[in-house]
């Protein structure tokens, strides 16, 4: 059998890293960060276990970029949503709602990448998490932010504090309260974004399928291996 050619690899190896991001979402929402193993990543994915590894250092930054993948992915389709707008308050207003709805809806998921970034290894770079900070800054440009550099940084801040507050254990903050402050720091009008008293599910985001985020394809066999050979 002739060897694939380099396109071809390199697609099957965006599916198969894809489809470990989606298994590492789905389980830690499902069962929590310590009852998941990267086995179970792994058998969720359709992949053969030593493929993790060759994606992803470990546990930890898999389900960081996971996580920082379904963040991203979430606020890219807020601020792209029908009616589409160019209005830098109504953008900034979707980017709060839809960040702050993950943390309802998604309090496991959400919890755990608090507490990881809050470990030794703090936050960690990878294509994920960059791309959720070019969407927060481009917000920050589109509000008219005279320093995107300074402002960009507290965004960020203010996004996780109150992530963060909204699932303390044993003390959460509510979710509308976390909201308005924001909403009064940025001086936005309550009606912005998705509202929590209109009905519609926080920031409009919530989805049951998560597949939507993830460009997983075909679920991979034996042959989707880095080095594109068969076993």
């Amino acid at each position: 059998m002739s060897p694939r050619s380099a396109s071809v690899n390199e697609e099957l190896r965006r599916r198969s890293r894809e489809r470990l991001l989606q298994a590492a979402v789905e389980l830690v929402g499902e069962r929590g960060y310590e009852a998941t193993t990267l086995g179970d990543i792994a058998d969720r994915a359709g992949s053969a276990r030593g493929l993790v590894s060759y994606y992803f250092p470990g546990k930890r930054q898999l389900v960081q970029s996971a996580v920082h993948r379904l963040m991203h992915r979430t606020l890219e389709e807020a601020l792209e949503r029908e009616p589409h707008t160019e209005d830098g308050s109504e953008r900034m207003a979707r980017a709060i709602d839809a960040i702050l709805g993950l943390a309802s809806e998604r309090p496991v998921l959400m919890r755990q990448h608090m507490a990881g970034i809050l470990q030794a290894e703090g936050f960690m770079q990878c294509p994920e998490q960059r791309r959720l900070a070019e969407l927060l800054r481009d917000t920050c440009v589109r509000r008219g932010s005279p320093d995107v550099d300074a402002d960009y940084p507290m965004l960020r801040a203010l996004l996780m504090g109150a992530v963060y507050a909204a699932l303390v254990p044993g003390v959460p903050m509510s979710v509308p309260v976390l909201r308005a402050e924001l909403f009064k720091r940025y001086r936005l009008d309550w009606e912005l974004g998705v509202p929590p008293d209109t009905g519609s599910a926080p920031g409009g985001t919530c989805v049951t399928d998560l597949s939507r985020y993830f460009a997983t394809g075909s679920t991979e066999s034996s042959s989707d291996r880095p080095d594109g050979q068969s076993k």
